[in-house]
């Protein structure tokens, strides 16, 4: 079953994200509203479009969640094995996204606090925000 409905995401996620299925759902609205005249836009005419899509919207909601969970794991697995891999890295990072949010942030602001500290002593090197003062006089 995960293998049936992971190979069906991931074929419809790849599909409609295509310029072919853009075009294929506004061609499907505009038909829908030409034909409007003709139903003298009743309310069955206006139910059917408003049906499809609120079943449409409902079903990708969970295919492009499915799919976005996937390469966010796979991204992991790929970052995860770099620090694994460099031996300067530190281990301790893997497996950091099943951290609370409060404890990420706590971490986030260690390593911020951590660079500032190592900038500041690296002579003749100014701080990240000099530089960040510098390319925003630049527009």
């Amino acid at each position: 079953m995960d293998r049936f409905f992971t190979a069906i995401s991931t074929g419809i996620a790849a599909w409609v994200g295509q310029p072919s299925a853009f075009v294929i759902a506004t061609a499907t609205i505009i038909i829908w509203g030409l034909t409007g005249p003709v139903f003298h836009y009743s309310d069955t005419w206006q139910l059917v479009v408003n049906t499809a899509t609120t079943i449409i919207t409902f079903l990708m909601v969970f295919l492009i969640q499915n799919s976005q969970n996937r390469d966010a794991a796979a991204m992991q697995a790929k970052l995860d094995e770099l620090i694994r891999a460099v031996d300067d890295a530190r281990g301790q990072f893997i497996g950091i996204e099943h951290k609370t949010d409060h404890e990420i942030q706590r971490i986030r602001a260690d390593l911020e606090k951590e660079c500032q500290d190592a900038q500041e002593i690296e002579a003749g090197k100014p701080h990240s925000d000099q530089y960040l003062d510098r390319l925003m006089q630049r527009r």
